[in-house]
């Protein structure tokens, strides 16, 4: 079926989820899941087919190593990742839409090339000032994590320390849940911030690229 909008329902289903977090909840309510929420994703997912494939994020939490987690996500996320290494994000939760791109986790060599770029007095000025105008232009800059301190062999003062503290470089967009997003049109939003995204992509293909290093499996 042709994408059409996230449903209402699919926003009340996680603000039940929240509130209650269950297997009886869950089980009770594991067919509306896939009607209002997985459905719906997935008829997202073709209709940005551009920057697929994309893998869906499962609903159950992984309780193996930390036990404080809840059963189940309050989110359903999808992943696309470009040939040439950025990756495109988005997910549906009681708080709406969000959607995000770039390097969110860099690996080892991706980290190493990263912050060489950005300290390299050509390439560093121009993804500084790429990503300057993305925050002008209101977009959220982030990254998994960032040094609080410079790392070694960089100096505290350089002038692009924000940069070179992060361990990925990212820019999102949070939504909510307004009107169109139970329209067809919440795919051309989320499309208008990938593509919005276009110089910041192109610059860590460029300068970052693939890790060449065995994955450790980030669809936890």
């Amino acid at each position: 079926m042709a994408f059409t909008g996230i449903p209402h329902e699919a926003i009340v289903f996680y603000e039940q989820l929240e509130a209650d977090n269950s297997k009886a909840f869950w089980e009770a309510n594991k067919a509306r899941f896939k009607e209002v929420v997985r459905g719906p994703v997935e008829e997202l997912c073709e209709e940005l087919a551009e920057y697929g494939p994309f893998h869906l994020f499962r609903p159950h939490n992984d309780l193996r190593f930390s036990k404080n987690k809840p059963p189940y996500k309050v989110h359903q996320g999808a992943y696309g990742e470009s040939q040439g290494g950025a990756g495109q994000y988005f997910h549906v939760s009681a708080q709406g839409l969000m959607c995000g791109t770039g390097y969110y986790a860099m690996a080892k060599d991706q980290l190493e090339r990263f912050r060489a770029a950005a300290d390299a007095d050509g390439t560093g000025t121009e993804i500084a000032g790429i990503v300057a105008d993305l925050t002008k232009r209101k977009y959220s800059i982030g990254a998994i994590d960032e040094l609080k301190t410079a790392p070694r062999g960089y100096p505290k003062d350089h002038p692009r320390i924000e940069l070179i503290r992060r361990k990925g470089l990212m820019m999102s967009k949070d939504f909510g849940a307004p009107k169109w997003l139970h329209t067809k049109q919440a795919a051309a939003k989320i499309r208008g911030v990938w593509e919005a995204a276009g110089e910041m992509n192109a610059w860590l293909d460029a300068h970052v690229g693939p890790s060449t290093l065995e994955p450790e499996g980030m669809f936890g």
